[in-house]
């Protein structure tokens, strides 16, 4: 079968020249024999899509904690849609999909529950820590299927998962398609939300973002999407033109100012701060409390396993081992 050779040709003959060529990966931590189907991007996207780290996402918060409504965006719905925008974009610049795909698809594996409030409880307890290098730590030694190089994924999207955000940029343009979507994606959905809340209206946008991006969702994610094609075919640099990106950055300082830091916000941080605290003291006193397989993995300090365990849990798992631990359970007779 010469599929996977068929796919390489393809992709030499019809791709950007800038875009990024499976058959020209600077390869694996540990070389393996080709698949004879799958390009090895391809391959890349499929083992990030059967990881339990993936799977954990869906019980993730994206901003909202723990709510009560059906159509708050979690983390995996958020992951979701960075790759769908993302592969539109790749797709009409003719880059990486399939590479594309399987940065996105990966590049929140390592986020903590409950947002944001649980990566700054976890940097706290652990200074340093941050979702992207974790989710970097998640298919390298978390995901370690019986070995010490985790999913074994190709160097390319490696480093799309680590520099999807921060100030490096990645090295491939599919990766910085990626770092631009995620931006497009956590914008657009976390007003959506926030509006659904009751803690914002579409009128207390910033007017001059208004005027350029559009009013409602789905008028700013086109508006985005087509700028950063038009601003980026057929150049080494994947952007947006001045005025949108400008526009986009006032959105998204205007979400900080009003949800992400807005005194409701604090005070479930401090909440969360005090159970990841307290869930983090009490494995570090108590080791023999981790599952087995956290106790026999690879030889790291144990601050560094519980911050992996923690880090890994779903919202709902973090809330039932507090309770399980440090709340009195109802007596019966």
């Amino acid at each position: 079968m010469q599929i996977r050779l068929q796919e390489e040709a393809w992709e030499s003959k019809y791709l950007s020249p800038y875009a990024a060529r499976s058959g020209l990966s600077r390869g694996r931590a540990r070389p393996e024999v080709e698949c004879d189907i799958r390009t090895a991007y391809q391959r890349d996207r499929d083992r990030v899509l059967h990881s339990k780290a993936f799977r954990r996402l869906s019980g993730k918060t994206q901003v909202f904690i723990s709510p009560t409504g059906d159509h708050y965006r979690t983390r995996l719905t958020h992951t979701l849609e960075v790759a769908q925008i993302s592969r539109t974009v790749a797709r009409a610049i003719r880059l990486n999909e399939e590479l594309t795909e399987a940065i996105a698809l990966g590049h929140d594996l390592g986020h903590t529950p409950f947002g944001h409030a649980g990566e700054s409880a976890l940097d706290a307890l652990l200074p340093g820590f941050r979702h992207n290098e974790q989710s970097l730590r998640v298919v390298e030694v978390v995901e370690r299927h019986g070995d010490l190089v985790g999913l074994n994924l190709t160097y390319e999207v490696k480093d799309g998962i680590l520099r999807h955000t921060g100030d490096e940029e990645p090295l491939t343009l599919e990766g910085q398609v990626v770092k631009i979507c995620d931006r497009i994606a956590y914008i657009n959905h976390d007003i959506d939300d926030a509006i659904r809340a009751g803690l914002l209206e579409e009128e207390d946008l910033p007017t001059k973002c208004l005027q350029v991006l559009g009013k409602g969702r789905t008028r700013r994610i086109d508006r985005m999407v087509k700028d950063l094609i038009e601003a980026s075919d057929g150049r080494p640099k994947i952007q947006m033109s001045p005025e949108v990106a400008c526009a986009t950055s006032r959105l998204r300082t205007f979400l900080f100012e009003n949800i992400y830091v807005a005194p409701s916000a604090q005070r479930e941080k401090e909440k969360i701060h005090g159970l990841i605290s307290r869930l983090f003291e009490y494995y570090l006193r108590a080791p023999k409390a981790l599952p087995i397989e956290w106790r026999e993995g690879p030889d790291h300090e144990l601050s560094r396993v519980v911050a992996d365990y923690i880090a890994g849990m779903t919202d709902r798992y973090a809330l039932a081992e507090y309770e399980k631990l440090f709340l009195p359970k109802a007596w019966s007779q």
